[in-house]
């Protein structure tokens, strides 16, 4: 009976299987991203996340070199251990886990196998990029709009001062407009009474 066995054994026995695992680990951490089979790449994410964990224990010179020991185990290549050490860690140093993302790229022609790609999620531009950009503009919250009607009642405010001045300069110009009128109407009155004074011949 095989209750509660849920290690996929991808058809090998042991010594084949750390082989593959740790072959594919080496190759993800080099470049990034592989394609692989569904059902390697579920495999492979259990595999490497442990050791990428491993490369956050950086409290003393020590530690640190016993972690590059204990992955190198592992994975048995140098340059990938150099690679996960000084390249992949800075990236990740702030992500608390999920370092590694599985797309599903459908069926192989030859033996209908699924097929899936599986990345290192920090070193994508792509995804990151675009689902930043989305997040931020995106983005709504109750406590968000509340500030957002603030700054409206205080640019209503700012519009309406700005309005009230133009209302005060309006009518100072007409107040110009309308003494002018009264010097005008008050100068064709006077023209009026001195005509009327001269005789008539």
């Amino acid at each position: 009976m095989r209750h509660g066995d849920k290690i996929n054994n991808l058809g090998r026995k042991k010594a084949h299987r750390e082989a593959l695992l740790s072959n594919l680990a080496s190759q993800l951490i080099i470049h990034k991203r592989i394609v692989t089979t569904l059902a390697k790449a579920k495999a492979l994410r259990t595999y490497v996340e442990p050791l990428i964990t491993k490369t956050k224990k950086v409290s003393s010179k020590e530690v640190i070199m016993h972690q590059h020991r204990i992955v190198f185990g592992y994975l048995q290549n140098k340059d990938s251990v150099k690679e996960l050490f000084t390249v992949v860690a800075p990236k990740i140093a702030s992500r608390p886990g999920g370092y590694t993302r599985i797309i599903k790229l459908g069926t192989r022609p030859g033996d209908n196998a699924e097929k899936a790609l599986i990345e290192l999620v920090d070193f994508n531009e792509v995804y990151g990029v675009e689902a930043a950009s989305e997040a931020e503009t995106t983005k709504r919250t109750r406590r968000g709009r509340s500030k957002k009607t603030g700054d409206a009642q205080v640019v209503a405010t700012d519009s309406e001062v700005i309005a009230t001045d133009e209302v005060v300069d309006a009518t100072d110009e007409l107040a110009t407009d309308d003494s002018i009128v009264e010097e005008n109407t008050a100068s064709t009155d006077d023209a009026a009474v001195v005509s009327s004074n001269e005789p008539a011949e």
